[in-house]
């Protein structure tokens, strides 16, 4: 501050009229610049400020329900409040709203047991502390972004009728290294009987003790490697491993063995006479050769669907793939903020993926396509939050996402993730837009003769996502516990293996499904593989009601919408990968088989 006036002063403007200003304008930016570095660098000085943020409260049995902290007749200490801007959109769409406390604490600096305020209780708080502790609402904090966890309250179910009590004093014992906060603990005491008219004291102590805690390690304890780490999560890592090595395996049997067969049935065939060959026996894949590489019914959706997959599929690797390297759990919103990035500056993946297969299917209206492909995953998630937004808002809830932040999404669609889109798909139209297929596709489609039920479109569907679902389901588990439960999730090499396990085995299902549908001679391929592979999404959606009834204790219109809507889109979005990964797979398939048969 002192170099800062000293450096107005010895310039020219002081001699303006608008001196005093500038200089006071300078001098605020200079403070305001210090109060809020100390939080982002994390190093404090002996008996600086160290802010402690209020961020919400809610049910115990779901962290997602959240309201914030003063919602609850809580006051606030006599420190003067201090405003908190959301640093990401992941913070935004995350419901962080955080609320200075007022409470005093230095860095290093112990205070005794100190009252900071006092409610007398209406009625209506009174019914709201009941309601609260009734539900057993938790409430979070923050001290230098580490996380705090305290109950609201307790019921004593010892008297008749049972006794609500409040907690009303805080004890944080607070961990240093150097001039670095290592550890943080609260302690929830001063339990008093919630009756209108009683006079509540806040208060609080904080005691500061010297820690051999490592700051880069501060986050450890929030972790459970007995939970994650457990051997139930390795061995299912292995027991996908091996079906990996079976359908591998089975599905190079079919290409080395059964496929082998039906060369030398071919080539036989093929040295008798044309007498001989129209009283022989054909059957089999080889004959629907003339419209095995037709496109498929609507074009524009089947390679717009392609298209997100695709981009979905590179999403999830990238954002893996930094989580791995960058420890998103220790900041606030990283991961939601990455995975938004990433999803735009990756968006002419989508175009490319999209409109190349659009103009190899012989379509002409590739900017519908762009449209389309590019707002296809936008519009489905922005209409399913839209739906459960307005729910948050009438809860008061703080999920519920701000109009501003509403408002970004499409400016974010419209200016980015469609622009890159287009170009995708210029690119992809000009350099991989020819379909060079090794059969010619005939003029008029061929019949589709009956076939046995056991291969029929819906079954082969249906049987398709099995055996994904089973090689993930038990990541799901994991996944799930750490978005609907408190515990978080850092085993991210785990995930980008079970993601890449998941890959390879909807791809040898999708293509041995698929052998089966067009050895029927059934050449409607493309929708099936897309569709057996996508199906997997199915299951986990079903996973995930059993999940609901049996492993969470929600309940309500809140709690349920947003459970169910929330894990329909992750279906969806799992299922078009899925589907996509199917589909790219039995079109390698596919293309490999009937480029090494001889067509008359």
């Amino acid at each position: 501050f002192l170099w800062a006036t000293s450096v107005v002063s010895q310039t020219s403007i002081t001699r303006s009229p608008s001196c005093k200003m500038v200089r006071l304008w300078l001098a605020l930016l200079v403070l305001s610049s210090a109060a809020f570095a100390d939080e982002h660098d994390h190093v404090y000085e002996v008996d600086e400020e160290v802010v402690l943020w209020m961020n919400t409260v809610g049910p115990y049995s779901n962290q997602q329900e959240r309201y914030t902290y003063f919602s609850l007749p809580f006051c606030r200490g006599k420190k003067e409040s201090i405003g908190h801007y959301h640093e990401t959109m992941g913070e935004e769409l995350l419901g962080v709203e955080l609320d200075f406390s007022g409470l005093d604490i230095k860095f290093r600096t112990n205070f005794p047991h100190t009252v900071y305020c006092k409610v007398t209780l209406t009625e209506a708080d009174m019914n709201t502390f009941v309601y609260a502790v009734t539900n057993q609402y938790s409430y979070q904090m923050y001290l230098d972004d580490m996380p705090i966890w305290g109950m609201v309250g307790e019921v004593d179910r010892k008297t008749s009728p049972p006794t609500y009590k409040l907690y009303t004093h805080k004890k944080l014992d607070v961990g240093y290294n150097g001039k670095q906060v290592v550890d943080v603990n609260l302690t929830s005491d001063g339990l008093v009987e919630i009756r209108k008219g009683t006079e509540l004291e806040f208060s609080y102590e904080v005691n500061w003790q010297s820690s051999p805690m490592v700051f880069h390690d501060r986050f450890e304890k929030y972790l459970d490697p007995s939970f994650f780490q457990h051997r139930i999560h390795w061995f299912s890592i292995f027991n996908s491993f091996m079906m990996v090595v079976f359908l591998v395996g089975l599905v190079w049997m079919i290409l080395v063995r059964t496929l082998k067969k039906d060369y030398a049935r071919y080539k036989k065939d093929e040295s008798l006479d044309d007498l001989d060959g129209d009283l022989g026996d054909e059957y089999g894949w080889k004959q629907v050769h003339g419209d095995v590489f037709r496109a498929p019914s609507m074009p524009l959706l089947f390679a717009s669907l392609i298209g997100s997959g695709y981009h979905i599929f590179a999403v999830t690797i990238i954002t893996t793939v930094l989580a791995i390297v960058g420890e998103f759990y220790t900041e606030r919103g990283s991961l939601l903020s990455a995975a938004i990035f990433v999803y735009a500056a990756s968006s002419p993946v989508n175009g490319f993926a999209g409109g190349s297969m659009y103009a190899r299917f012989g379509g002409t209206n590739w900017i519908k396509q762009a449209l389309f492909g590019a707002f296809l995953l936008p519009s489905l998630i922005c209409g399913v939050a839209f739906l459960i937004n307005f729910v948050a808002i009438y809860y008061h809830a703080a999920r519920a996402i701000p109009f501003t932040i509403m408002l970004i999404v499409p400016v974010i669609c419209i200016a980015v993730i469609l622009p890159l889109t287009i170009v995708g798909t210029v690119l992809g139209r000009n350099m991989s837009g020819t379909g060079d297929y090794p059969c010619r596709v005939n003029a008029v489609p061929r019949p589709i003769p009956d076939k046995k039920w056991f291969v029929q479109p819906w079954l082969i569907v249906l049987a398709g996502g099995i055996l994904p679902f089973g090689s993930i389901f038990i990541e799901m588990y994991f996944i799930f516990t750490s978005f609907w439960a408190y515990k978080i999730y850092y085993v991210y090499g785990f995930s980008l293996l079970v993601t890449l396990i998941l890959a390879v085995v909807t791809m040898c299902v999708t293509i041995v499904c698929c052998y089966f549908l067009l050895n029927a001679e059934d050449y409607r391929w493309r929708w099936t593989s897309f569709a057996a592979g996508a199906s997997t999404s199915l299951y986990v959606y079903l996973y995930s009601v059993y999940y609901f009834l049996f492993k969470t204790k929600m309940y309500g219109l809140f709690q349920t919408v947003f459970y169910f809507g929330y894990m329909g889109l992750f279906s969806a979005a799992l299922g078009l990968m899925c589907g996509t990964i199917g589909y790219i797979g039995t079109a390698k398939f596919v293309r490999k088989i009937y480029s090494t048969v001889k067509i008359d």
